[in-house]
């Protein structure tokens, strides 16, 4: 892994733009494994929030209701865009939730850790390969543990799910950020 936020960010997006371009255009609407959300809810999430933790937009995104890839393609560019430049990475972002920080540090912190986890999710909805980086699985649970009351009383996180002692790297994380691991879209039916 690595400790650059913009090569951090491009390897992390990778992953989730595959997916994002791997998704059968007809499972944008599929159930996805957070409640209440379909798979081009878990793109319209990522790049609707970011945008309101930073202040300000990264990229002109067309609308992800007319087509997730688009709009995702667009907005993680803009990202990168923000990343890779040294003077706007720099920004300085001020938040209620975390006080003052440059932008670049927001995206290390807060927005590619919820890119990978939210990989899971758009897999796992639209039927595509849902193994994430053993690594980034076990260095986040490590990050996350110690401040697991926090995270839960942001309501950003549902309860932990129970998985066996035994269980993946992967999975443990899972049940951490209040996932199941073992949840399955339902299977659709032939029209």
């Amino acid at each position: 892994m690595s400790r650059d936020p913009a090569v951090e960010y491009r390897e992390v997006a990778a992953t989730f733009t595959a997916r994002v371009e791997g998704a059968d255009p007809d499972r944008w609407g599929d159930p996805s494994p957070v409640p209440e959300w379909v798979a081009r809810d878990v793109v319209a999430h990522l790049i609707e929030w970011l945008p309101q933790v930073l202040g300000f937009q990264v990229a002109e995104v067309p609308p992800v209701a007319d087509d997730p890839v688009a709009a995702w393609r667009a907005h993680s560019d803009g990202v990168q865009t923000l990343l890779d430049d040294p003077v706007r990475s720099r920004r300085s972002v001020s938040n209620p939730n975390f006080g003052e920080m440059a932008a670049a540090d927001v995206v290390d912190r807060l927005y590619t850790p919820d890119v990978f986890m939210h990989t899971w999710d758009l897999a796992r909805a639209t039927g595509q390969d849902d193994r994430l980086d053993p690594d980034r699985c076990a260095a986040g649970l490590a990050a996350s543990e110690p401040m697991e009351e926090i995270m839960r009383s942001s309501g950003q996180f549902g309860p932990r799910v129970p998985v066996p002692d035994d269980a993946g790297v992967q999975d443990r994380m899972l049940g951490f950020i209040g996932r199941d691991p073992a949840w399955q879209a339902p299977e659709r039916r032939a029209v």
